[in-house]
């Protein structure tokens, strides 16, 4: 009975490498315009983790399919409206996207945000820093 279990947990750690792991994922979003008093700070969802890719340094003889380049982007989006405190009343809202559902595909770039921001550094606001307010409109 052991033995079964063990094969299974081993098939298991190594093959899930290769399953995909792409999810919505929670994010703070930091908002600062110069004309308002403070830094907003916007709770959503982005779609973050691991797609499979492949590269081959023999694509050239062989064809593109051994090119796949696919990576973690939206499947279903929403976009919501914050209210910003401390902002002129007609710069006092902000839109944002909020991931329903991700998949792992090739990016849009005429839509969504492709690039990868390879810094590690939390974002910094020169204002005080203050929660959205969600607009009910």
């Amino acid at each position: 009975m052991e033995t079964p279990m063990f094969t299974c947990w081993l098939l298991f750690l190594l093959c899930s490498p290769a399953v995909p792991t792409c999810f919505p994922t929670d994010f703070t979003l930091y908002v600062e315009r110069p004309e308002c008093d403070f830094c907003v700070a916007v709770n959503t969802t982005i779609c973050r983790g691991y797609c499979y890719s492949r590269d081959s340094n023999v694509r050239d003889i062989l064809g593109p399919r051994f090119l796949i380049q696919r990576g973690c982007t939206y499947d279903k989006v929403e976009y919501r409206t914050a209210r910003l405190p401390g902002c002129p009343i007609d710069s006092n809202l902000f839109t944002y996207p909020v991931a329903l559902s991700c998949h792992c595909g090739s990016c849009k770039t005429d839509s969504d945000e492709c690039a990868h921001r390879a810094s590690r550094d939390e974002a910094k606001c020169t204002k005080p820093v203050t929660s959205s307010y969600l607009y009910p409109g």
